[in-house]
């Protein structure tokens, strides 16, 4: 099994920052991504931003040059720097990961229980 631990949302005002970090624990064998997505009320759970084992990163246009995912693979985290937040940034943000798990043939897609961020105008 793999547990997925966010922290880090808040309540901000429109153009400040905030950093989002998830911890991965559990039988871990390999992550081979992780990445954040994001559900506002009433709309559907979309990706933000997601990166793979070797850094190529890949994210949504709307938080393009916003944004910036990273991860240390050494300790299993990965983390979404949020700059010029705007008011349609407000959600309940997830951290997903794909990762090995108890053997090489066992896949699996794991998330966290989310951190919201609210962006007051």
């Amino acid at each position: 099994q793999v547990q997925l631990v966010e922290s880090g949302g808040g309540l901000v005002q429109a153009g400040e920052s905030l950093r989002l970090s998830c911890a991965a624990s559990g039988n871990i064998l390999r992550i081979e991504a992780m990445g954040w997505y994001r559900q506002a009320p009433g709309k559907q759970r979309e990706l933000v931003a997601s990166v793979i084992s070797d850094g190529s990163a890949n994210y949504a246009d709307s938080v393009k040059g916003r944004f910036t995912i990273s991860r240390d693979n050494a300790k299993d985290m990965v983390y979404l720097e949020m700059n010029s937040l705007k008011p349609e940034d407000t959600a309940l943000y997830y951290c997903n990961a794909q990762a090995y798990s108890g053997g090489y043939d066992h896949l699996v897609h794991a998330w966290g229980q989310g951190t919201q961020v609210t962006v007051s105008s």
